[in-house]
C-alpha cells in the first residue's frame, strides 16, 4: 500500500511513556467522506481515494473501502493509520469467530456494534482512534447500514456519509433516496453526491472507489474519474456577487 509508512505513528503525532505506549494526538494522514445507501438488492459505499498529510493531498491510491468477513464492508474517514488498527482487531476477530466452526458468521449487526465498543472504550482511555466509520452489509437476506463516530456515536439508517459528506451529500440522499433503488440509479445518486464533494471539499480528488455488497458476496471496483465541469460563474469569478456580504 503506498501510504504503508503512515502506520507508524511518527513523534509529532504521538506522545509515548516509558512502557512505550503511543497515543495520537491529531490526525496525521487522513481521508475525507465516506457515503453508503441502501438499495433494492443490497448495501453500496463509495469513498475517493485521497490521503491527505494535513492539508496537502499526499496520497492518491488510499483504498478506504474493505471486505470484512462474508457479510460486511466497512468504510472508514479520518487517520488512515487508525484504520489500519482497526482492521486488525477485525481480522483477529474473524478468525477467532471463525474458529468456533460452528457454521455461523459474523453479520454486520455485530461488526457494527463490536465497532462501536471499541470506539467507545478507547474514547474513555483518552486514547481514540481517529475515524469515522461506515458498516454494510446483507445477512440472511437482511440488509445493514450504520455508522460509528470516533467517540462511540452510533445510528443506523437507510443512507449514511462521514465528514463533508454529513452536510452537502446526506440532503440529496434525503431527497432521492428510496427503498426500490436499482443498483444503476443508487450509483447514478452516490456519483451526483461525489461530484458535488469533489467541488466543494478540497480533501477530496477525482479518484473513487464503489463498492457493493449482495447476498452474493461483495464487489469492489476498480478506481475511476467522474467528468467534472469547472465552468460555473462562482468558480470562474469567487468574488462575483459578494459585494456588502462582509
Amino acid at each position: 500500500m503506498e501510504c504503508g509508512a503512515v502506520s507508524s505513528r511518527m513523534s509529532e503525532g504521538s506522545v509515548g511513556t516509558e512502557t512505550g505506549s503511543e497515543r495520537t494526538l491529531s490526525p496525521y494522514v487522513t481521508g475525507t467522506s465516506v457515503l453508503g445507501l441502501k438499495y433494492k438488492d443490497g448495501v453500496i459505499l463509495a469513498a475517493d481515494m485521497g490521503g491527505s498529510y494535513g492539508s496537502t493531498l499526499r496520497y492518491k491510491s488510499v483504498e478506504r473501502i474493505k471486505p470484512i468477513g462474508k457479510h460486511t464492508l466497512l468504510g472508514a474517514s479520518g487517520e488512515v493509520s487508525d484504520f489500519q488498527e482497526i482492521l486488525r482487531y477485525l481480522d483477529e476477530l474473524i478468525i477467532y469467530d471463525h474458529m468456533w466452526d460452528d457454521g455461523n458468521s459474523l453479520g454486520p449487526k455485530e461488526v457494527h456494534n463490536y465497532l462501536t465498543r471499541v470506539m467507545y472504550n478507547r474514547r474513555n482511555k483518552f486514547n481514540p482512534l481517529w475515524n469515522s466509520l461506515v458498516v454494510g452489509g446483507v445477512k440472511n437476506g437482511q440488509k445493514y447500514l450504520g455508522m460509528v463516530g470516533m467517540i462511540g456515536t452510533h445510528y443506523e439508517d437507510n443512507h449514511v456519509a462521514t465528514g463533508f459528506g454529513n452536510h452537502l451529500a446526506r440532503p440529496i440522499m434525503r431527497a432521492e433516496w428510496h427503498e426500490n433503488l436499482s443498483f444503476e440509479e443508487a450509483v447514478k445518486l452516490l456519483e451526483k453526491c461525489l461530484l458535488v464533494l469533489l467541488y466543494r471539499d478540497r480533501s477530496s480528488i477525482n479518484k473513487f472507489q464503489i463498492a457493493k455488497i449482495t447476498e452474493e458476496g461483495v464487489t469492489i471496483s476498480e478506481p475511476y474519474a467522474l467528468k467534472t465541469f469547472w465552468g460555473f460563474s462562482a468558480f470562474q469569478n469567487p468574488t462575483k456577487g459578494a459585494e456588502g456580504s462582509w
